[in-house]
């Protein structure tokens, strides 16, 4: 299957596809997909939301109105960040994000375009499934973007005109291991916490090489790009 770390096969084609009332048309290599792995050493890491009391208890708890769809940048960190410590099976997988993911209609979406079957996310790397997941319950897939591959996804934003080089609060951060700017070298991703101001961020990110949730502290020259949801002022 040509997501993250799965089967290599190579494709090459212009897919258009859509969620929450955007369209975007990107294209999709499926070399470069299996290629990089999306994570803290290797490995990367969409849409149905938590049950309906889970979703409504969540916004509640962050101070989001009732069918709110744009939130604060502090309101999905909190978010973010209340999931520190979830971590993954021996397989790599088994998550909620990855649960979550394989409900959704974009599972099928980005199977249709990438190839392989649905399952085949159970146990794939998911950076970009907690990236995804943090949005949609948040009713932010609109803002935030929803996708299992990491250059999927910061293309997309680049395709939204919200793509640029400062680190925000709230941002989702696009690495490169490398310390490239090549979009299709993407490893990994998360969210932006704040700049340190000494040439480091602090994050939160899904997939780390532990396993895990976690706050990390991160060089700023391995960031490939910075993707800007557009937050509630």
């Amino acid at each position: 299957m040509l997501i993250h770390r799965l089967l290599d096969a190579p494709k090459n084609h212009l897919k258009a596809f859509a969620f929450s009332g955007l369209v975007a048309a990107q294209l999709v290599t499926g070399a470069t997909m299996a290629a990089h792995a999306h994570a803290d050493t290797g490995r990367d890491g969409g849409v149905v939301k938590v049950a309906g009391a889970e979703a409504a208890g969540l916004s509640k708890a962050l101070g989001v109105p009732e069918g709110a769809r744009h939130v604060s940048a502090q309101q999905l960190l909190k978010l973010a960040e209340s999931q520190v410590g979830v971590s993954e099976n021996s397989l790599g997988g088994g998550t909620k994000f990855h649960r979550w993911y394989m409900e959704s209609p974009r599972a099928e979406e980005t199977v249709a375009r990438d190839g392989g079957k649905i399952s085949d996310y159970a146990n794939a790397a998911w950076c970009d499934m907690f990236v995804s997941w943090v949005g949609s319950q948040l009713g932010m897939e609109h803002a935030v973007g929803v996708d299992a591959w990491t250059v999927a996804h910061a293309k997309w934003f680049e395709s939204q005109g919200r793509w640029g080089d400062t680190a925000k609060p709230g941002a989702v951060v696009f690495f490169d291991w490398n310390g490239g700017k090549d979009v299709d070298a993407i490893d990994h991703v998360g969210f932006v916490i704040h700049d340190n101001g000494d040439g480091t961020i602090k994050t939160v990110e899904g997939n780390t090489n532990n396993g895990k949730v976690e706050i990390r502290t991160r060089p700023t020259y391995q960031v490939a790009g910075y993707g800007y949801p557009a937050y509630a002022a």
